[in-house]
């Protein structure tokens, strides 16, 4: 297919692979509404790049691996909320009237505040940003002017320095990871 992609060869695109692609994503997804949802979004993103496609390029290939991509990053986010559902529950049992799991996490609470307080200032805040704030290191790295490479320096001793002073609390951690931060950051503010 040469020339512009107007609304015709678009319409023509949409028709000819649609199923495809549909079968393709749910191949990933196994959802048939997230696999529609992620072919139309590929179809957008296509309709919205219309100037900058090379017609001369396998339109085909870009579909496939554009939907591709797109259900990587859907199992990804799929994950993720997995985890942070099974994490809300396991919180809530924890809250139960056990003393002991008070008393647990307590203690854990008192040492991620010490924790903190022991990394250097620039490593401290680096870490908060992105734990606390959930700002990507791109966007850590735009908001304190310091390279993406000194932000993920500063982000791996940030977590050496805490996991040697929570490593008694090793089973926390397991259980609960960056979430138990962000709710013990939450409550602090």
């Amino acid at each position: 297919m040469s020339g512009p992609l107007d609304d015709k060869a678009f319409e023509k695109l949409f028709r000819e692979y649609f199923s495809d692609l549909t079968l393709f994503a749910l191949k990933y997804t196994g959802d048939a509404d997230s696999a529609k949802e992620i072919v139309h979004t590929v179809f957008v993103n296509l309709w919205e790049k219309r100037e900058r496609i090379d017609m001369d390029s396998s339109l085909k290939s870009y579909l496939f691996t554009s939907v591709y991509n797109r259900c990587l990053n859907h199992l990804r986010d799929q994950r993720k909320f997995k985890k942070d559902a099974l994490f809300d529950v396991t919180v809530e049992m924890a809250a139960a009237d056990d003393a002991a799991v008070r008393v647990e996490t307590s203690e854990l609470s008192g040492r991620i505040e010490e924790a903190l307080g022991r990394l250097p200032e620039k490593c401290r805040q680096v870490f908060e940003l992105n734990r606390f704030e959930g700002l990507k290191y791109r966007e850590i790295s735009e908001k304190l002017g310091i390279s993406v490479k000194t932000v993920e320096a500063q982000m791996t001793k940030a977590l050496r320095i805490l996991r040697e002073h929570l490593k008694d609390y090793f089973f926390w951690y397991l259980l609960a990871g960056s979430a138990f931060l962000r709710i013990w950051y939450q409550g602090m503010g």
